[in-house]
């Protein structure tokens, strides 16, 4: 055998090995460890196929909607599509414990199922923040810092007290 039609050989059994591959993963059952990630207006549209898989839902927690008791570690909230009046949204429950950073108005995607009453069950529950970190310039601008930090503290302790 040649070194030319070595290469060759190699050459096709390399193309039917990684072709083979290719149709392993196009047509087995890789569809069933998809996880979609939809904002709520997306999920509803998608009527009877939204339930069951596991989905990651985005959005923003609705203003007044969130529920924690502690006793039974369970947290009730809505994720909205924006805050338009008349925005789609949907209903979370998740026995996680909420992030430090969850609040109202705060973007958050929850992975989970949703299930036929319309209830999104999550179990992973994460929030979106910004990764910039931009130092206050004088002390006035300290002062609102901790102010606005006041503030979001008293809105978060007032949201989880039953």
């Amino acid at each position: 055998m040649t070194q030319q039609t070595r290469n060759r050989l190699i050459a096709v059994v390399s193309l039917l090995v990684a072709g083979a591959g290719l149709s392993l993963v196009a047509f087995g059952n890789i569809g069933e460890n998809l996880v979609y990630y939809w904002r709520p207006s997306e999920m509803m549209a998608q009527g009877e196929k939204a339930y069951g898989p596991t989905i990651r839902l985005g959005g923003q927690v609705q203003p007044g909607s969130i529920q924690w008791n502690e006793q039974h570690t369970t947290l009730h909230f809505r994720v909205m599509d924006s805050e338009e009046p008349g925005a789609a949204n949907v209903l979370v429950r998740t026995t996680e414990v909420p992030p430090q950073m969850f609040r109202e108005r705060i973007g958050v995607v929850v992975e989970g199922t949703y299930d036929a009453s319309q209830v999104f069950q999550g179990s992973r529950l994460m929030v979106n923040h910004s990764n910039e970190y931009r130092a206050p310039k004088t002390d006035d601008d300290v002062k609102k810092m901790f102010e606005d930090m006041q503030k979001q503290e008293a809105t978060t302790a007032a949201a989880r007290t039953p």
